[in-house]
């Protein structure tokens, strides 16, 4: 594994999974929010993400975490060799996107490009506007849309870790090895 996506819905942990493969495996790590998400919440537009993200995954070994095949549509899964899904309950997203929604609202936390998240966005019900309420209605669709991939032959080059728990996740931590590129 040195090329791997870590996919789930919003709020189930995925760039805290990514860093700490990438600190693992010592290889980048790529937040696909960080690029997508420009000043004041604005998208960058499709060309200008995908060849900032063509650019970042030319490299032999890197962590990829974000959901945007839709505006990215396979650019990072041709690359890839590896998919760790991070599927955890809805329950427990809720709980932790709540959780990490409101702490970040109360800090006032800089996430990407001097954005923030604000309260009045958190507890809107426009899944457009409130990360919870997105969460809230994405999480099945995800988790259909990475069973299909999953069992898609177009993607059979790659490796699907589905990881339904925490101890799952530390499991699979557990068990990266810092390998040598093949020659």
């Amino acid at each position: 594994m040195r090329r791997i996506v870590v996919m789930g819905t919003s709020g189930s942990g995925k760039s805290t999974l990514a860093r700490q493969i990438s600190h693992q495996l010592d290889i980048p790590h790529i937040e696909l929010d960080a690029i997508h998400h420009q000043p004041n919440w604005t998208p960058m537009a499709a060309p200008e993400f995908q060849a900032a993200v063509a650019e970042r995954i030319a490299g032999d070994a890197w962590v990829v975490d974000g959901n945007y095949r839709g505006k990215l549509g396979d650019l990072v899964w041709r690359r890839a060799d590896t998919v760790a899904w991070f599927d955890l309950p809805r329950s427990l997203v809720m709980r932790q996107i709540v959780g990490r929604t409101v702490g970040r609202a109360l800090t006032g936390r800089e996430l990407w490009n001097g954005n923030r998240e604000r309260w009045r966005e958190m507890v809107s019900l426009d899944p457009a506007r409130s990360v919870i309420m997105w969460a809230w209605t994405t999480h099945a669709k995800n988790r259909a849309n990475y069973l299909a991939a999953q069992n898609d032959p177009a993607f059979r080059n790659l490796t699907f870790v589905r990881l339904g728990s925490h101890r799952e996740a530390a499991a699979f931590l557990d068990g990266l090895t810092n390998a040598p590129p093949p020659t």
